[in-house]
């Protein structure tokens, strides 16, 4: 195999990802950007959609409660044929007739001597009478004062009221002569338009849903302490709040009217053609009495679209971070799955040398007998044993990649008998390949009266083999001593066995320990000392320990020895009797 092509290979990887790292990043900081600039777009968007449905509302009420202001104003026709007051109260009784409720009165100021007297429509509508200026309208004659005597009027300061001049001379009031006759005042009632016109305006233009989104206030334009309308969910908490949207409503013309020339006709009347009628550049352009402004309910627009953003990036975050995730988890998994694919080269190369030596032997020896050394018995009975013990070297490795085959097909057990451990010892150490030097010392400490266990004989016979033949030929090359002791595990838990099998050799590094027991691996020393093997045998005794219920670790002393310890559970004499006599013996050819 081309192990350069396959460094390339992997370099080539490693780069991609990084590159999709990389083009991650960007796509974050691009998507962090977009998401700004939407979440700004969005936030102006609401803005301009609230405030067109604010002025459509606005310009709705403003025309309602305009034209029954405008109602109130006689005609220049009527002015003429009924007389001044007969006029006004004409148009009073008719309004109040309707059922007018917009307009809580109404009252005529009028000039007399370089000052204003105030006259009011009795109960019955049929006489105006003189009375005092209320203290509300203080400010309102105070204005018409200064008007009068040719100064600059000051704004209207009222909440309520209203004012509409009628000019005496021509039509077109900025010539001179024309001057303002008297002053027709309206007071609106606010309680009425606040408790009845303006839920119905909100609902209509700010519910679209059929449930209300936004709490608005409605406050006095010249003193935003006077409160014409809260909602009713603001108005239990009263929890202050900056407005989203504001718009002036109540902007209501102050139309002039004349006694002569071109006079304001029923047919031009605003209430008639629904249009506002030229102003008098006395009067100046029209104020909103009162100010609403509304706020979302949950929270300001730019508490909801910066909700919004924080979503939309946790989103693309998430999403982003699944990426990478998915990436970590791909370099993972082909790392694990490169790792694997080494091991599993590593025991094909293991167990081609492992075949080859004893075949090239056996060939060898095969070929010789066909010699001169034939004739030879002590050669012959030579080559004979050389070629037993090949043969059962390739038995035994046979017998080994089977076992393995079993143990991934799950059939680690054929059949449980309770069986003496002392016994397994002595069998698995005869069977052991790795034969120890001669000065090699075996140490066994086995207790006396040790409880038996039920297992499979062959399998827990072939994992104790596999442990002592991995002391003999990793554990002799920094001594000459392995120890082997089993005895009863004093836990104060279930009754287990436990055996242990311990060398003097260099030990397991730490950072191998975790994985010595996964197929096909074998640590960097072996592979060095070029000691051969399949890195089976562990895993296998794993496999075998834990179909019986058992555990194993291993402790070591780095840099020097190691020690396996082997659990597994144990039974009294006549629960192995009973459970032996209720194992059924499998079929001829069922063992593997």
């Amino acid at each position: 195999m081309d192990f350069d092509k396959i460094k390339h290979r992997t370099w080539l990887s490693w780069g991609a990802v990084a590159l999709l790292v990389a083009l991650c990043a960007v796509l974050a900081g691009l998507q962090y950007r977009w998401i700004g600039e939407v979440a700004t777009a969005e936030r102006q968007r609401l803005r301009d959609d609230l405030q067109y449905r604010l002025n459509l509302l606005r310009r709705d009420l403003n025309e309602q409660v305009s034209a029954d202001c405008y109602a109130y104003i006689p005609t220049a026709s009527e002015i003429e044929k009924l007389g001044r007051d007969a006029a006004y109260l004409a148009r009073y009784r008719a309004r109040k007739d309707a059922g007018d409720r917009v307009v809580k009165r109404i009252a005529l100021a009028v000039p007399e001597n370089f000052d204003l007297i105030l006259l009011v429509p009795d109960h019955t509508g049929t006489r105006l009478l003189r009375q005092p200026w209320p203290v509300a309208w203080a400010m309102m004659q105070k204005s018409l004062l200064t008007r009068l005597r040719g100064g600059p009027a000051p704004l209207n300061q009222s909440a309520t009221l209203v004012e509409f001049p009628r000019f005496a001379g021509t039509s077109d009031s900025s010539e001179r002569g024309a001057y303002e006759q008297e002053w027709l005042l309206v007071d609106l009632d606010p309680d009425f338009i606040g408790r009845s016109l303006a839920p119905v305006m909100l609902q209509r233009y700010l519910g679209g849903t059929g449930k209300m989104e936004y709490d608005a206030e409605i406050v006095s334009s010249a003193d935003s302490s006077v409160t014409i309308y809260r909602s009713p969910s603001d108005s239990e908490t009263r929890t202050p709040w900056v407005a989203d949207a504001s718009a002036a409503l109540l902007e209501i013309g102050r139309t002039p009217f004349f006694a002569a020339g071109r006079n304001i006709d029923r047919r031009d009347s605003p209430a008639e053609t629904g249009s506002e009628p030229p102003q008098a550049s006395q009067a100046g352009p029209p104020r909103g009495l009162w100010i609403l402004g509304v706020h979302n309910r949950a929270g300001s627009l730019e508490t909801i679209v910066a909700q919004a953003r924080r979503r939309n990036i946790l989103l693309s975050a998430g999403l982003l971070l699944l990426i990478l995730a998915t990436i970590a988890a791909l370099v993972r998994f082909s790392r694990h799955a490169q790792a694997i694919a080494e091991l599993q080269m590593n025991f094909v190369a293991g167990v081609s040398h492992e075949l080859r030596t004893p075949l090239a032997v056996i060939r060898t020896a095969a070929y010789n007998l066909r010699g001169e050394l034939a004739k030879q018995p002590s050669q012959v009975a030579s080559y004979g044993a050389l070629i037993l013990e090949e043969t059962e070297k390739l038995s035994a490795l046979a017998e080994q990649v089977l076992r393995y085959g079993n143990a991934r097909a799950g059939r680690v057990i054929q059949r449980r008998e309770a069986l003496a451990v002392p016994e397994l010892i002595e069998a698995g150490l005869a069977a052991a390949r790795s034969v120890p030097a001669s000065d090699t010392v075996i140490e066994t400490r086995i207790e006396p009266d040790l409880p038996l266990i039920l297992a499979d004989r062959a399998s827990m016979q072939h994992a104790l083999q596999n442990l002592f033949d991995n002391a003999i030929k990793y554990g002799l090359q920094g001594g000459n001593w392995i120890g082997i002791s089993a005895s009863a595990a004093k836990n104060g838990g279930p009754l287990m066995v436990e055996v242990r099998v311990a060398d003097r050799g260099p030990g397991i590094p730490e950072a191998e320990r975790e994985s010595i027991f996964d197929p096909f691996f074998r640590g960097q020393r072996p592979l060095l000392d070029q000691i051969h093997g399949t890195g089976l045998g562990l895993n296998l005794v794993k496999n075998i320990v834990e179909a019986h219920g058992g555990t194993i670790t291993v402790e070591s002393g780095e840099p020097q020895g190691a020690e396996f310890v082997v659990r597994i559970p144990g039974v009294t004499a006549d629960e192995g009797l009973a459970d032996d006599a209720a194992t059924p013996t499998p079929p001829a050819g069922a063992r593997s």
